[in-house]
């Protein structure tokens, strides 16, 4: 279970797969993972990010999240 964003390693497509990627399960199910709510992001941070991809992804976007950074995903979103 990822803790924090010192547990990831970025990769060049990240911020574009952020921007494309569907939460799979949950009340968030379907949305996108840029898209999630802060207090849900931050409910993993406290708790643990799910192991794997997905994970290590959550975290990401919890960073962007808590920096303020949201801005950077706009010109990567789907048309």
């Amino acid at each position: 279970m990822l803790r924090a964003m010192e547990d990831i390693s970025l990769k060049p497509d990240d911020l574009k797969r952020l921007a494309t990627l569907t939460m799979p399960y949950g009340k968030h199910k379907g949305m996108p993972v840029a898209d999630l709510p802060g207090p849900y992001l931050a409910w993993f941070a406290r708790e643990g990010f799910p192991p794997g991809d997905l994970g290590r992804l959550l975290a990401l976007m919890h960073e962007l999240d808590h920096n303020g950074l949201r801005s950077l995903l706009t010109p990567l979103r789907k048309p």
